[in-house]
């Protein structure tokens, strides 16, 4: 193919991303018929046709998916090589985004990054709340974050927090009406305050250990919320039992607005990770952003 069709190339993986000559149009910066026009002279030098489309919606045929499948990953290479060589000439600037949770960002990631923007204005961030474990390449996101290091292959994983220990919390109004479990499967028969998924709509199963004995435990209860801070409202307002970090339930221990119980099942786990493709050309301000949150361990 000519070297001249590279733009054609970019905007068809824009497109098929998409799936919107509209929304590709804008990030694209041109008009909907020029890039119409674009695609329709693509297919007709590959012979081939790429998109399917219909008044309402643009879907990928199996060779324009096997396409966006083999090619984006390359397109993303030169786009990233191409900004770090602007970025020698220029002070950092770009978009960084970050799929994580509302837990990772409170906690780690935002008291980080904060000093580092106000420093580089031109820094832009992005930061996507998702308990779930997304596929960072489909869903174009520069790195993701997890709790502990085990990643998939062609991942680089890079320590961003310290070690995490869960609490189980309940009011003393809660308690003044239950028994305090002494044994995570006693939790089954207490109103325990669920945390779902919520992409793929799983309850997140309580985990416990203790003297090497992992255990998992499904509970029930009257409340299911999305969000961490959401489950450990509901426990101080007395609602039930709620699994939550206990960094985030320390002020509330201490005070007596809330009772710890199972602290020898809540041992520490490891903290959260930055996790990236290893096969990618990063900005200048991608690598400022993940020096800044590099987890460095206190003497």
């Amino acid at each position: 193919m000519a070297r001249e069709n590279l733009n054609d190339l970019m905007a068809f993986i824009v497109v098929a991303r998409e799936k919107s000559f509209t929304r590709a149009a804008a990030q694209l910066g041109i008009s909907q018929s020029a890039l119409s026009h674009s695609m329709r002279t693509l297919e007709s030098r590959l012979g081939m046709k790429l998109l399917t489309r219909t008044t309402r919606s643009i879907s990928l045929t199996d060779v324009g998916q096997s396409m966006l499948d083999e090619l984006g990953p390359y397109i993303d290479g030169i786009q990233g090589t191409l900004q770090q060589l602007k970025d020698l000439n220029k002070k950092p600037a770009g978009t960084v985004r970050i799929s994580t949770s509302d837990y990772a960002i409170r906690s780690v990631i935002w008291p980080k990054l904060e000093p580092l923007l106000k420093e580089y204005p031109d820094i832009n961030l992005e930061l996507i709340d998702d308990y779930t474990l997304t596929d960072i390449v489909s869903g174009r996101f520069d790195a993701g974050t997890r709790l502990g290091e085990q990643i998939s292959s062609g991942m680089i994983s890079v320590r961003i927090g310290p070690d995490v220990r869960f609490a189980v919390v309940g009011s003393p109004a809660y308690f003044s009406q239950h028994p305090y479990p002494k044994h995570p499967d006693d939790l089954i028969s207490h109103n325990c305050i669920n945390l779902r998924f919520p992409t793929h709509g799983n309850l997140y199963a309580w985990e416990f250990e203790k003297e090497g004995k992992s255990l998992n435990v499904k509970v029930s209860g009257q409340l299911v919320f999305s969000r961490i801070y959401q489950n450990l409202q509901a426990a101080l307002e007395g609602y039930g039992l709620a699994h939550v970090p206990r960094d985030i339930a320390e002020k509330y221990i201490a005070s007596g607005e809330l009772i710890s119980v199972l602290e020898d099942w809540c041992p520490y786990w490891d903290g959260y990770y930055i996790y990236y493709p290893e096969n990618r050309n990063h900005s200048k301000a991608f690598q400022l952003v993940v020096d800044a949150l590099r987890h460095h361990k206190k003497n």
